[in-house]
């Protein structure tokens, strides 16, 4: 594992503090009502690492399944039983080399003035087991930890 990529990341006052090591499961980004209203944005950009891949430290809050620190507000990685959705935001380095979405969920939902990611894989709404964010027939560890949304 020496040789693997460490990924640093924090909230904005610093508070909380995590680190991801090696190369994610999967990349995508999310147009869901959900994720526009907790990033304040059009759409979420977001990485899903395995949960042994993920350590932390400091206090954080969380509401509907996403995690928040309680002193700025920041969203912060989203801890599932298997899996942690890191947003790519959070993370302490930009431009973040090798995180290029590879999939877009609830593409409906997505603004006019945004245009398909070329080779990502589309999606009407949330993927499932069967779908594959890299085209190769393969069923995944399981949905995004966050809930589904409209």
């Amino acid at each position: 594992m020496s040789n693997d990529i460490i990924r640093s990341g924090s909230c904005l006052c610093g508070g909380v503090q995590f680190r991801v090591t090696g190369e994610p499961l999967r990349v995508g980004l999310c147009h869901c009502k959900d994720c526009r209203k907790t990033s304040g944005s059009a759409y979420q950009a977001f990485a899903i690492w395995q949960r042994q891949a993920f350590e932390s430290e400091g206090i954080t809050n969380t509401y509907a399944e996403r995690s928040f620190c309680p002193t700025c507000g920041s969203r912060l990685p989203s801890v599932g039983e298997d899996e942690v959705e890191v947003m790519i935001g959070s993370l302490d380095v930009a431009p973040t080399e090798g995180l290029e979405p590879s999939y877009e969920l609830w593409v409906g939902r997505r603004e006019h003035w945004l245009h398909p990611l070329p080779e990502a894989r589309q999606f009407e709404h949330d993927r499932t087991v069967d779908d594959s964010a890299t085209g190769d027939g393969e069923p995944e560890a399981g949905p995004e930890p966050h809930p589904e949304s409209a």
